[in-house]
């Protein structure tokens, strides 16, 4: 999660907090958001096994799925990083098929499209 933060950013961002909240309302603070994160992370627990009950009876094979996998930075990632080396594999029934592309007439000028610069 602070992969792009640094050591001394965190320390600036304490520094700042300490001048902006004092250092009286600071462990306050700080316990308030502790509290805070717990209570986030008990709601997304139950949230889930709400998700996988509700959906784990009707769906067995739902109840493997790994929703870490889909979240767009490890898509993405996946994705652009992802093994090459295997073929792409496409049903033969929904392949279109594609005319080649015919030879441009050097004589005419290539189109050109004044909204897309």
């Amino acid at each position: 999660m602070f992969d792009s933060i640094g050591w001394g950013e965190i320390v600036v961002l304490a520094l700042a907090a300490l001048f902006i909240f004092g250092p009286e309302r600071l462990p306050g603070l700080a316990k308030d958001a502790a509290g805070g994160l717990k209570r986030v992370r008990t709601a997304i627990t139950g949230i889930r096994e709400q998700v996988n009950e509700s959906l784990g009876d009707d769906l067995p094979e739902l109840r493997d799925l790994d929703l870490r996998k889909y979240h767009p930075r490890t898509f993405i990632r996946d994705q652009l990083l992802g093994d090459d080396d295997k073929p792409a594999v496409r049903p033969a029934a929904t392949t279109p098929v594609v005319a080649p592309p015919r030879p441009r007439d050097h004589a005419t000028p290539p189109p050109f499209d004044p909204d897309a610069t």
